[in-house]
């Protein structure tokens, strides 16, 4: 069981959330003589303050106190040195860290950052790679089998996250269907699974629709007659896509990477089931801080860490796609 409890601050503004909710309601309904229109969006705006802003304002405060909850910078030095709480507990208890080999700075939560960035950088260039083109053909509309294909890439999204990532597992393990048939062709077993290739690929399989749709959407609003005016002009077809459909689809490619990426960085459960504990991602590190570690301190300074970077991306997909013409994925 957790030893952290919520700060009575954070219950009594969850409370105070819920009855400011309620004046706001009732004095919408009385201010209009009955039902209006915006007192449908109110049931969203409890969601979000008492699920969302609150729940936020909890992370933050974790993160930048100790259990005694005194103000403290200490949580994000032990996201810097993995070894620093551990060096600070043996300085307690009278030992020198140095001469029991704890003395040098650890890196494991640093490195799984940096592995985890490398990871999804390569699960959104392949993404990318394989979904630009698909995209590019579902959005032609001289080509005929295009729905057919957007239902095709639509119909695993039906079923539960986890269980397509499970279903890799039987084509890859050992004994699986790939290796059964390289073993009837007379091939040597292949070790597909508990790498760090499994991983890239059950990401690039489950993150693969959030590329193609955006830039699916971005191309098929584009007006036809703008191609047209380029090759009338006397632009080739690889000249016209260069100068004209490319540009045109950058708000929808900035958009799938940012959906692919950051859920990429923050995945947990591929690494879990297709790495098999070989490789630890930082979403990995993070649940494990909190329910295996019970420090909800330093796991929370390390969830900021991790918005850190959610908003860095949001704030370049701001940059290039203000409107958000290329956010929708149909």
């Amino acid at each position: 069981m957790m030893g952290m409890n919520m700060p009575q601050w954070g219950v009594w503004a969850m409370a105070l959330g819920l009855g400011v909710f309620l004046v706001m309601l009732f004095s919408s309904v009385r201010r209009h003589h009955g039902v209006h229109r915006s007192l449908f969006s109110w049931p969203y705006s409890l969601w979000m303050i008492v699920f969302t802003v609150i729940p936020l304002f909890l992370v933050a405060y974790y993160a930048f106190t100790n259990k005694a909850g005194q103000f403290t910078m200490e949580n994000f030095a032990n996201f810097w040195d993995s070894n620093r709480e551990m060096k600070m507990q043996l300085s307690g208890m009278g030992f020198d860290p140095a001469a029991m080999g704890m003395g040098a700075r650890g890196t494991v939560n640093v490195d799984t950052l940096v592995y985890s960035l490398w990871m999804a950088f390569l699960c959104t260039i392949i993404c990318f790679a394989v979904g630009y083109p698909a995209a590019l053909f579902m959005a032609d509309r001289d080509f005929k089998l295009g729905p057919i294909l957007i239902v095709l890439f639509i119909i695993p999204m039906w079923m539960n996250f986890l269980l397509r990532t499970i279903a890799w597992m039987s084509l890859l393990e050992d004994n699986g269907l790939i290796n059964t048939l390289l073993q009837q062709f007379g091939f040597k077993k292949l070790k597909l699974m508990y790498n760090s290739e499994a991983v890239l690929l059950g990401m690039v399989y489950n993150y693969l629709p959030f590329m193609v749709f955006p830039i699916y959407n971005a191309l098929s609003r584009q007006d036809k007659k703008l191609s047209e005016a380029a090759m009338d002009l006397g632009a080739n077809k690889v000249r016209t896509f260069a100068r004209v459909t490319f540009p045109l689809s950058l708000p929808g490619i900035v958009s799938g990477i940012t959906m692919v990426f950051m859920p990429s960085v923050t995945t947990f459960f591929i690494p879990r089931v297709l790495g098999g504990g070989n490789t630890e991602m930082f979403g990995d590190l993070i649940e494990r801080t909190f329910l295996t570690a019970d420090n909800w301190n330093v796991g929370s300074a390390l969830s900021l860490i991790m918005m850190l970077l959610i908003l860095l991306s949001i704030t370049l997909l701001r940059k290039v796609d203000p409107e958000g013409e290329g956010g929708s994925l149909l």
